[in-house]
């Protein structure tokens, strides 16, 4: 079916609604204006039956490339692919930035184009290319990481790119420039880099800004990039992981989780209105919503998830408010995938699954490896029946969305692939260091 024919059907016959009880669009739905997806947790559309089996020379729609490299997942509006990266130059930086002398990495001497591109979903053509900034970074980052990680978001209406310390952009979604604002630079762990991805909300766009001193979650004016509030993070370091925010009970809620405590503030104005300790270092997966509690988890020399009621009140570590916690198995680089009531996902950034009862913690299954799967930064998504497993040298491993989870096929692309998959329609899209594959069967 073509995707114009089932947006329109979508529009007519689908009363959707978000997880939790909140309306949302027929485009919201029938796209990925996230990076975890329209329902932020890693869940496709009902209606997206992307392919079951690729190769290399198998399934392959298009392959668009990117110009320079980037880590970050797009997203999709319609029919226009949203895209950023970071293209190396040779122009010679004037004063070389100094390396901080906790960094494990050395800043570059050379300018950086930052590009955002905007792609045709059917054809895989360049509809347009914007230079957000050429700059020379202030950090390094870890050789697996980028300095495009951060992954744009859309309303519909404006496009929201993220390039952390070397701005924040909006654009139409025709390619022309709104605004822009300086946070200042972050100085993150080791200079390992960043990974700053912008959420929207109604009026809002919120960004989380953890770092290694001076920790902040600030918010946006999405019209015009004002700040409406900013709040400190106390005691918080660099965590790379993304806020949810989500409705509960009329109020507006942001949780952001954090090396030292999962967070959620009022979006209305900023103020804190509940935490929660326990987290490892390096708290990087988002935080997920299921019925009216949010579970945050972290998987870094250690391992800890914990089941949050939305309308918890002050510090609720240690309280009997929490609906459970579980601590083995959990994930370091990749987010879960919460579908059907299962909340799945790897250890570490390893191959070991590990599928939880979203409802009470308890494991569904014992933990079991994905055979070919191999290291793993890219989060799993759901969709048409099946979940997506996508590794760091191009591997695929596709399941059964339900409680046997059989694998279904092993598939690879020869590229190296670290942003997470996202389904659209009957098509796959994976996005490596500097290309774009559109997979249909």
């Amino acid at each position: 079916m073509k995707f114009g024919v089932l947006l329109f059907l979508l529009s007519i016959f689908t009363p959707v609604t978000l997880y939790g009880g909140e309306p949302v669009s027929a485009d919201r739905l029938a796209g990925w204006h996230h990076w975890r997806g329209p329902y932020a947790n890693g869940q496709a559309a009902e209606s997206a039956r992307p392919p079951l089996a690729w190769s290399d020379t198998q399934g392959v729609e298009w392959v668009a490339e990117i110009p320079g490299e980037g880590s970050s997942t797009p997203i999709v509006w319609q029919d226009r692919i949203f895209v950023l990266s970071a293209e190396r130059t040779d122009r010679q930086a004037e004063r070389p930035p100094a390396p901080d002398e906790r960094s494990k990495t050395i800043p570059p001497d050379v300018y950086y184009r930052f590009l955002v591109s905007c792609i045709d979903r059917n054809s895989g053509d360049v509809l347009w290319r914007r230079l957000a900034v050429e700059a020379v970074p202030h950090e390094g980052h870890h050789p697996t990481h980028s300095y495009a990680a951060g992954s744009p978001t859309t309303d519909g209406q404006r496009l929201y790119a993220s390039f952390g310390s070397r701005g924040i952009f909006c654009y139409t979604l025709g390619g022309q420039p709104l605004w822009q604002t300086d946070l200042g630079d972050m100085r993150t762990r080791y200079g390992w880099g960043e990974a700053v991805t912008p959420v929207f909300h109604q009026d809002s766009l919120v960004i989380n800004w953890d770092q290694e001193e001076g920790s902040f979650i600030v918010c946006l004016d999405a019209a015009t990039g004002d700040v409406k509030w900013k709040t400190d993070r106390p005691g918080e370091v660099t965590s790379w992981n993304t806020p949810l925010i989500t409705t509960f009970e009329g109020r507006d809620i942001v949780v952001a989780n954090g090396t030292h405590r999962v967070r959620a503030y009022d979006l209305a104005d900023g103020n804190e209105l509940w935490s929660c300790g326990g987290q490892t270092v390096n708290a990087i997966p988002s935080p997920v919503r299921h019925r009216d509690f949010v579970i945050a988890m972290s998987g870094y020399r250690g391992a800890a998830t914990v089941a949050i009621p939305l309308g918890a009140v002050g510090d609720v570590t240690d309280s009997d408010v929490l609906r459970w916690k579980a601590s083995r198995g959990m994930p370091y680089v990749p987010s879960p995938v919460l579908s059907n009531n299962r909340l799945s996902f790897t250890g570490g950034n390893g191959d070991i699954l590990t599928t939880l009862d979203a409802d009470t913690g308890r494991p569904l299954h014992s933990p079991r490896r994905l055979s070919g799967l191999g290291s793993v930064y890219a989060s799993p998504i759901s969709a048409g029946g099946h979940l997506y497993f996508l590794g760091r040298d191009g591997t695929c491993i596709v399941l059964t969305d339900d409680d046997e989870m059989s694998v279904v096929s092993v598939n690879r692309i020869s590229d190296a692939t670290d942003a997470s998959p996202v389904a659209v329609g009957d098509q796959l899209l994976l996005r490596s260091r500097s290309r774009l594959y559109s997979l249909t069967d």
